[in-house]
């Protein structure tokens, strides 16, 4: 198991570190989405096309309340959360996640360097599982790089459903909870 304890404070107080939110992108999953960039992530995969996020003291401290406040104000866009790795400030990405999930209709996209398998096996990591529609999860390895993948960078990256509610139905995704 990798090493999960390089987090920050925020999230437990009531905010996330965040570099920025996107709003109205479609680079981070199907349609429209509002995108929260967290700061902090430990993984640093070579090749990564984002390497500015892995410093856990980069970006400013939000108010949870302020970003829920953002995606209730986008009508029509869902969320993704992206990083940097939001799972090292998985206390904070959970309460805006459940907070999403009891005031919005939204589905919600998560892209972390955990595979799957390290987050059901870790009770802190997993937390944040019942609110997330869709996780995206594994490293970025340079060597699998593939630009014809929708929604991730390496081949070993899994697009994996965890609700029956699906923004679309993307190639090669894994589906964990089968329609009725």
């Amino acid at each position: 198991m990798r090493n999960t304890e390089n987090t920050t404070k925020a999230g437990m107080s009531g905010t996330l570190k965040v570099l920025d939110i996107l709003e109205e992108t479609m680079a981070d999953g199907p349609g429209l989405r509002i995108s929260i960039y967290c700061a902090g992530c430990a993984h640093h995969c070579p090749g990564c096309h984002n390497p500015q996020s892995w410093d856990f003291n980069a970006g400013k401290e939000m108010e949870i309340d302020k970003i829920l406040e953002l995606i209730k104000e986008d009508e029509f866009s869902n969320v993704t959360f992206s990083g940097g790795d939001p799972l090292y400030q998985v206390e904070g990405f959970t309460i805006l996640a459940r907070r999403i999930k009891e005031e919005t209709t939204k589905t919600i996209w998560c892209y972390t360097g955990f595979t799957f398998e390290e987050i059901v096996a870790d009770e802190r990591l997993s937390q944040i599982l019942p609110y997330l529609d869709v996780i995206v999860d594994g490293p970025f390895i340079e060597s699998l790089k593939d630009k014809e993948l929708l929604f991730r960078g390496s081949s070993n990256q899994r697009i994996i459903y965890l609700t029956e509610k699906k923004d679309d139905t993307i190639p090669g995704a894994v589906a964990l909870v089968q329609p009725k």
